[in-house]
């Protein structure tokens, strides 16, 4: 591992390109884009290997790099390693998977055949039309010794943050990215929701949001949950608790969510009253 191992990345969604472009970025020689088969998959590898100067293929088994890195769904991780595993010769190579659920056994094909394995997840959030970058990026990293090594090597040259994570703690470490990132969009989803009981348009709501959003993050990241939190529970107002349940009674799904997440700072954060607010609540939740 004293040079740079070259790369093959199998699958050009998101992850998958953002992936190649960082490790291309970070002098890995990139050999292949590797597709599932002819049409939009291909067509997609192609264009991402004319960005990393490589060549996109079907099939890893005209792949020579040294890392397979299976960028796909974790759904299709098990089956791409077992159609993989057709003609590999594994021997002194690694092969890595990037599903934050899965462990680095769904790779059982590839390591028969001779390959270490391992499951390598950035805790990171990947869409369409958006490439965010990885440096500081927490990478989540189990598996066989030799491509756990190489692993945490790759993710130190992405300038990203490696750790080691247990096979039996992935469930609850995707749990903890699915808090972090989808269900938050959802919560911000709802609160567009409730913008809308103000008169206040899904597109203004994002906009005039942004700031107090941004704001509270950079509380949290500073001062940690119970020092960044503020409003009504904290001064232990249940009137105006009581004001917040009432209008949402005009938007049903919303009203839920506050409830929930309204308890939840009841459990975890500082607040006043807190009695009369879990009262109300309790009463909340029932109507």
């Amino acid at each position: 591992m004293a040079e740079k191992p070259s790369v093959a990345i199998v699958g050009a969604g998101n992850l998958g390109s953002t992936l190649a472009l960082a490790l291309h970025e970070a002098g890995y020689r990139i050999d292949s884009i590797v597709a599932r088969a002819e049409g939009i998959s291909f067509t997609r590898a192609r264009r991402l290997a004319k960005e990393t100067r490589s060549r996109a293929i079907v099939g890893a088994e005209k792949a020579n790099a040294r890392i397979l890195w299976l960028c796909v769904p974790d759904s299709e991780i098990a089956g791409a390693a077992a159609s993989l595993a057709r003609g590999f010769h594994g021997g002194g190579r690694v092969a890595l998977h990037s599903s934050g659920a899965l462990s680095s056994d769904e790779l059982e094909p590839l390591r028969r055949k001779g390959a270490a394995v391992a499951s390598v997840h950035p805790l990171m959030t990947f869409v369409r039309k958006s490439r965010p970058t990885l440096e500081g990026v927490s990478f989540a990293i189990e598996g066989d010794p030799i491509a756990v090594q190489a692993a945490r090597r790759i993710v130190r040259d992405l300038k990203g943050d490696p750790f080691t994570i247990c096979k039996k703690d992935k469930d609850a470490y995707h749990a903890l990215g699915t808090f972090a990132s989808p269900l938050l969009t959802a919560l911000l989803a709802s609160t567009e929701s409730v913008a809308g009981l103000a008169g206040i348009t899904r597109t203004a709501a994002r906009r005039r949001m942004l700031p107090i959003l941004l704001q509270t993050v950079r509380n949290y990241g500073k001062l940690g949950a119970a020092e960044g939190f503020s409003g009504p529970m904290v001064r232990g107002d249940v009137q105006t608790v009581q004001h917040h349940l009432n209008v949402l009674r005009n938007a049903p799904l919303p009203r839920q969510v506050y409830v929930a997440l309204a308890r939840a700072a009841l459990e975890y954060l500082p607040a006043k009253n807190r009695k009369s607010l879990q009262e109300l609540l309790d009463s909340g939740m029932r109507g």
